[in-house]
């Protein structure tokens, strides 16, 4: 069966944004990425960064939102779309909302935070003006797989640093 061409974009798209988000695990983030598109072409990109830069504000979609925001020269980015590895937040869906995306594209859900359609749908909200086409579970596996990895690797230091601190404060035998 062939794929559609959307798809196959989409799919370069998220490869993008997961490119970042391996930036954001080099530099100790929870490795989320995100990349904006306007008619066809990466516009802005941008991992996260919340740790670093002692900035809660500082995820992968705000961030590449300010980089597009700067290049449209513009706050309202209509026809932008938004690819990201991990579902956004109530915070980050709210910023996109307000930029006015087009399009929102993520990898893989967020059960705990998600809010295009995991926890709420911001998007489908009645009551809210702006409403986005949501794209779920593109590249999901890769994107899962990512995180996963990142946290067992995580775990394991942890592990590591516990167990030698143990060996650092245990009696010592004299022989």
């Amino acid at each position: 069966m062939e794929r559609s061409p959307p798809l196959l974009q989409d799919q370069d798209f998220m490869r993008a944004a997961i490119a970042q988000a391996h930036l954001a695990w080099a530099a100790g983030e929870v490795p989320v990425g995100a990349v904006v598109v306007k008619d066809g072409k990466i516009i802005a990109q941008g991992f996260n960064q919340p740790i670093a830069s002692h900035d809660p504000t500082a995820h992968a979609e705000i961030l590449a939102m300010r980089m597009a925001a700067q290049v449209c020269e513009n706050y309202r980015l209509p026809g932008c779309e938004l690819y990201v590895t991990l579902e956004p937040c109530v915070m980050c869906s709210g910023a996109l909302m307000h930029a006015r995306f087009s399009r929102i594209v993520f990898g893989a859900h967020d059960f705990k935070t998600g809010a295009c359609g995991s926890v709420i749908n911001l998007f489908k909200e009645d009551k809210l003006n702006h409403h986005a086409q949501i794209v779920a579970g593109v590249l999901a596996e890769e994107c899962v797989q990512l995180l996963k990895d990142f946290f067992a690797e995580r775990r394991l230091k942890q592990l590591e640093l516990r167990t030698q601190s143990c060996q650092d404060h245990a009696p010592k035998s004299e022989n």
